[in-house]
């Protein structure tokens, strides 16, 4: 059987993957250490190693990509963890950023 006679639909329709966003972990002279190896095992869930590795990377170079995530997830994990910071009352900032 031909296709004389019937229509066909073509459909531009092409799924785009969501965006990226980045969680930037900056560096000061007052949070510890020790705070920012416990919020990155707590809240971006690293193992320790990885942990103490970007908490180096923070410290040395002023700042890190410590996860990337959809953005509400981002968000979530950037608001948990200054929070976390103010509760404590260190001065901790992140960013978030299109990665």
């Amino acid at each position: 059987m031909g296709l004389q006679g019937q229509t066909l639909e073509r459909t531009g329709s092409k799924t785009k993957e969501p965006k990226r966003y980045n969680v930037i972990m900056l560096n000061d002279d007052f949070t510890t250490m020790d705070f920012v190896v416990a919020v990155l095992i707590d809240i971006f869930h690293k193992d320790k190693l990885t942990a103490e590795a970007l908490m180096l990377d923070v410290h040395k170079k002023g700042k890190a990509v410590v996860g990337t995530y959809s953005y509400d997830i981002a968000v979530t994990k950037t608001r948990t963890a200054m929070q976390r910071a103010r509760d404590e009352g260190f001065p901790f900032r992140m960013l978030v950023e299109e990665a």
